[in-house]
């Protein structure tokens, strides 16, 4: 008797496609960057194979490679720390406002950061007869501000740390990090319910370069207060807000690296997901004139 081959043919598993299929693959190759690949997510996406949050969560993950410390750390004028040097009962208030969880200890300077407190630490200080806020310090952790967020998160994760203190090429802290603020490009902002609308956190102020003044701008700032801050007029009869502005301007949702202008700003997408545009760089530009003129 012969016996039956138990081999299957490669040919069998796979499930037979149409001519058309054939041609729609020839035709239509899969994506061969990032650029190709976004293209056919934001496609999948207006045919609701996938919601707009997992596509904002998929562009974050793209971003974060792309972001560096710098574009997303707190700014050292923004820090909220405490002084070691001065009394406990000083800083102490500040503490219980911010309601942080963790704070850079720095003494009397913000370039002499001596160690992370965690606020729950400070518990030892009512239960404690004999307390030295010195001994509760954690490891302070140095990043430059060009590494890679990519390459940081994986960091945090491996080390188990939350926090890093961001310099600058001399040494000096040009602002920190905290694994949240790295999360919040992937998943958009993690609030809690110690997290407060601060609108002087809105607009940032940037170094002047060139002939103009320049600012990092939250999408959701109100146009009222971008006026206020910026000295221009742009209408709010429209939208609320500087970001549902500039979506209006350009009939659809910016896209990171966008450019423009609105009368006399410049306007540059930093950030933005699928939904809505997050972080704006704007400059005012100043006309120069020239003695020939």
């Amino acid at each position: 008797m012969q016996e039956h081959s138990s081999k299957v043919r490669s040919s069998d598993l796979k499930p037979h496609r149409s001519l058309f299929e054939r041609l729609t693959a020839f035709i239509s190759p899969e994506p061969e960057n990032r650029a190709e690949l976004l293209e056919v997510l934001h496609d999948a996406q207006e045919r609701n194979l996938i919601d707009a949050d997992a596509l904002a969560m998929i562009e974050g993950v793209f971003q974060v490679s792309d972001l560096s410390a710098r574009d997303i750390m707190v700014p050292r004028s923004q820090m909220d720390v405490i002084d070691i040097s001065k009394p406990i009962e000083e800083w102490m208030p500040e503490v219980l406002a911010t309601a942080h969880s963790r704070f850079p200890a720095v003494e009397g300077d913000r370039d002499k950061v001596l160690g992370i407190l965690l606020a729950k630490d400070l518990l030892r200080y009512y239960a404690e007869e004999s307390f030295d806020v010195r001994d509760m310090l954690r490891p302070v952790v140095y990043i430059p501000e060009s590494k890679r967020l990519n390459i940081l998160l994986r960091d945090f994760r491996a080390n188990r740390n939350h926090m890093a203190m961001v310099v600058d090429e001399y040494g000096g802290v040009a602002g920190l990090i905290t694994i949240e603020d790295v999360l919040e490009q992937i998943v958009g902002d993690i609030e809690d319910e110690y997290d407060f609308d601060e609108e002087e956190d809105n607009i940032l102020v940037l170094e002047n370069q060139g002939h103009g003044k320049r600012w990092r701008v939250k999408g959701l700032t109100e146009i009222t207060q971008f006026n206020e801050v910026i000295g221009v007029e742009l209408s709010d009869d429209d939208v609320d807000t500087i970001g549902g502005l500039v979506a209006n301007h350009l009939q659809r949702v910016p896209h990171k690296g966008d450019v423009f202008d609105i009368g006399q700003l410049h306007f540059e997408v930093m950030r933005a997901d699928a939904r809505q545009v997050q972080i704006l760089l704007v400059e005012k530009r100043v006309a120069v004139f020239s003695l020939e003129d």
